[in-house]
């Protein structure tokens, strides 16, 4: 079992006696900017595979780039998001002004037969597993994220607030 670096260090001071006054000894000092680039928070929460982008860049330039890509994207997600459920939700109004005034005429006795051909399909379908194309793109999208923490935590946080805006 692997004792993390305070638990090793505390448990050194008690065998060495330096609590109950015995501070005789060499010290080491201990450089918490170097500490800190050799143990990143990233590291310990996501394993040791978590970083190309990681050691290139600063925290805050990985958070930038994150954000002010996701931020684009989410603004242009939103105008086209809602470009296309105006040209969606208007076409569904002229077709049943159309089927209203008379200009189409709907089978609904096919459409309810096809849809319960529709159901049985994904009845069938539903039983099956998941392709394995489908986990081996999941797999990549989970290895990224973790490779990329920074950069995605910043392009989410800046997606929102392009949705938002």
């Amino acid at each position: 079992m692997r004792l993390s670096w305070v638990r090793r260090r505390a448990l050194e001071v008690w065998r060495n006696g330096w609590i109950q006054g015995n501070f005789e000894g060499n010290f080491e000092s201990l450089d918490l900017a170097e500490f800190a680039k050799k143990q990143p928070w990233w590291r310990k929460l996501f394993g040791q595979e978590s970083g190309p982008s990681a050691e290139k860049y600063s925290v805050a330039t990985q958070l930038l780039i994150g954000g002010v890509t996701g931020w684009c994207t989410g603004f242009i997600f939103q105008k086209v998001g809602k470009l296309a459920a105006t040209a969606v939700g208007g076409g569904f109004f002229l077709l049943q002004l159309a089927n209203h005034t008379g200009y189409i005429k709907v089978d609904w006795q096919r459409v309810e037969k096809d849809m319960k051909k529709a159901k049985e399909q994904l009845k069938i379908r539903k039983s099956n597993q998941i392709p394995t194309e489908v986990k081996s793109k999941a797999e990549e999208v989970v290895s990224f994220v973790k490779k990329n923490v920074l950069v995605t935590g910043g392009f989410f946080g800046g997606f929102l607030l392009g949705m938002a805006s």
